[in-house]
């Protein structure tokens, strides 16, 4: 192998691992995404397996190494058709989350296709190497993919997308090329090309991808160790970086009552599973609301991304708690509780009445007790989609008030 084909090569790898830690850390509690993103990740490390394999320092190491990778480039394709049917349930869900984003949706599944029509040129003749042709041909059909899944989360959220994306992109990628570049520089100067050096150099770009894609929580980690005795400045350093990330996945054009009845209470049943998590909160079009405007002005608080995420809390908390029936105590089990009692516990308290390992106070140990025996999770879930609907329309009517 050259060293114009070893650059060639690192920059493919390079754009697979990146896209793939970048579709992970969009929103780690989110299954598709990881699964998206781990099979970006599967067939970078099948880039980096088939590099290593060049420069094997014995005959048994080059085949283990060319068994794993083509193992490793078939994985991709189980990854993203699990994706698919997690991303489409059944129709209802897809017209209802996805609505006018069909052509996307479509578009990641034509992907998939070619995806495999190329694996068939590699593994059918049993091809040990990929062509320069059929490579750019998987990686821009790869790249293609990513951009459609991100592409499909923004829309789900009703975030921007493309300036987080050109964010990460290029922070990583110089980092990358300073770290990497250096070591390519001496291979080329001095060395020559060897196994431990193209170790090295995958190493070092693996490394600069991964601390840049995921800097948030690498510099949370990093904050606790140097201001360990600094609670407070470690909570401002955090909400200022918890700031920057929202501002830049809101989407500033947004105007909620401008939108379908139907999109606005989407997007109020997001705001409300989002309101334990407050830098979520703060990307959600909602906070763009005239409602939230007057409510900062009135308070004397100054305009900002974290504030309306706030106050957006604060008003959400204020529809939920007129639904609950007056004059009959602070918890009940009646058919007039249950739209209040399925968004108040879970999203206002924070109760989690499913979960093994989640601990809770004392005080709602009956509350969780009927939760578990008398409400299954499916009716829960019902439950809130109804009382988010009665939410939105809440918080429609108070700002079309305010409309001129």
């Amino acid at each position: 192998m050259s060293l114009s084909t070893l650059i060639w090569q690192t920059v493919f790898f390079f754009m697979m691992f990146w896209l793939g830690c970048y579709l992970i850390a969009r929103d780690p509690g989110r299954l598709q995404l990881w699964l998206a993103g781990g099979g970006m990740l599967a067939f970078s490390t099948g880039i980096a397996v088939t590099v290593f394999g060049e420069f094997a320092p014995t005959s048994d190491l080059a085949v283990n190494l060319y068994r794993a990778q083509r193992l490793l480039i078939v994985l991709p394709a189980l990854f993203w058709l699990v994706a698919m049917i997690w991303l489409i349930p059944n129709r209802a869900a897809w017209e209802d989350r996805y609505g006018r984003q069909w052509l996307l949706l479509v578009g990641s599944m034509v992907c998939i296709v070619f995806y495999g029509v190329a694996l068939s040129f590699i593994i059918i003749p049993n091809t040990q190497r990929m062509t320069p042709v059929l490579a750019w041909f998987i990686g821009l059909d790869l790249f293609a993919f990513g951009l459609i899944i991100t592409q499909l989360d923004a829309s789900d959220k009703g975030e921007a997308w493309l300036w987080h994306f050109l964010r990460a992109f290029d922070y990583s990628f110089f980092t990358a090329l300073i770290f990497g570049g250096q070591i390519i520089w001496v291979m080329a100067a001095w060395t020559g090309l060897n196994y431990p050096l193209v170790l090295v150099l995958l190493g070092c770009v693996s490394a600069a991808v991964f601390i840049q894609t995921f800097s948030d929580s690498v510099q949370t980690l990093l904050d606790r160790v140097a201001f360990f005795n600094a609670p407070q400045l470690r909570q401002s350093r955090a909400a200022q970086r918890a700031e920057a990330n929202a501002a830049q996945r809101l989407d500033a054009q947004h105007q909620p009552l401008e939108l379908p009845l139907a999109e606005f209470e989407r997007l109020t049943r997001r705001a409300l599973s989002q309101m334990g998590d407050l830098p979520k909160l703060a990307s959600n079009p909602l906070t763009r609301l005239s409602l939230v405007s007057q409510r900062l002005q009135q308070n004397g608080q100054p305009d900002g991304t974290l504030a309306r995420a706030n106050e957006l809390k604060t008003l959400l908390t204020e529809s939920i708690t007129k639904m609950q029936p007056r004059d009959e105590g602070d918890f009940g089990t009646t058919d007039a509780w249950r739209h209040y009692n399925a968004l108040y516990f879970p999203y206002v308290v924070g109760l989690r009445p499913y979960s093994r390992r989640a601990f809770h106070d004392e005080e709602y140990q009956d509350i969780l007790a009927w939760f578990q025996s008398q409400v299954p999770e499916r009716t829960l879930y019902n439950w809130q989609t109804a009382a988010s609907r009665l939410v939105a329309r809440d918080l429609r009517e108070r700002s079309r008030r305010l409309a001129p």
